[in-house]
């Protein structure tokens, strides 16, 4: 086998050479990983204060609960939790599909994607196994209707203060 690839080379080691090539490059890559250490710092703490300025849900302020985890919060919004821990039934207010603050609360709050709850929500409907949830115009709309009524929940932007409702915990 040895002969088969020397005479495939003309004789020369061509790997040898490479490897002798590749070990200048290492230490170049060595070099730029710490630039782009330096960069990827600089990006998160750029982007950190974006990724901070999520959403809050909102419960109606007799809703008992303070905290909820990110199951139940999915299981809320596909319209799987019927009932909150009091027996009150579950009133879930969404914005339209194509709402910027839909689309970043579906992602960063439920893990989901807009289309994976339309998906869900078409599926009961058409089923006839559940509802679709109730969908408000606006983010101001979202906090009358879900201060208004009992054993609701919703979702705004981090940093609204709304005195009306109440502010629920992801953990």
């Amino acid at each position: 086998m040895d002969g088969y690839y020397s005479r495939l080379n003309n004789g020369y080691p061509w790997h040898r050479a490479l490897d002798n090539a590749a070990a200048p490059t290492c230490s170049a890559i060595n070099r730029s990983s710490g630039r782009l250490k330096k960069v990827f710092i600089c990006l998160t703490v750029t982007l950190w204060p974006w990724m901070l300025t999520a959403q809050e849900l909102i419960v109606n302020k007799a809703t008992p609960n303070t905290q909820i985890s990110q199951n139940q919060a999915r299981l809320c919004f596909t319209m799987r939790l019927p009932l909150w821990e009091n027996n009150v039934p579950v009133k879930v207010f969404v914005l339209p599909d194509n709402h910027p603050l839909h689309r970043k609360f579906a992602k960063n709050i439920l893990g989901l994607f807009p289309y994976q709850l339309r998906q869900v929500w078409d599926r009961q409907i058409f089923s006839g196994t559940g509802q679709a949830p109730i969908m408000v115009a606006t983010e101001q709309e979202m906090v009358e209707r879900v201060a208004s009524t009992l054993g609701s929940i919703g979702y705004v932007e981090s940093g609204s203060s709304y005195p009306q409702v109440r502010t629920l915990e992801v953990r």
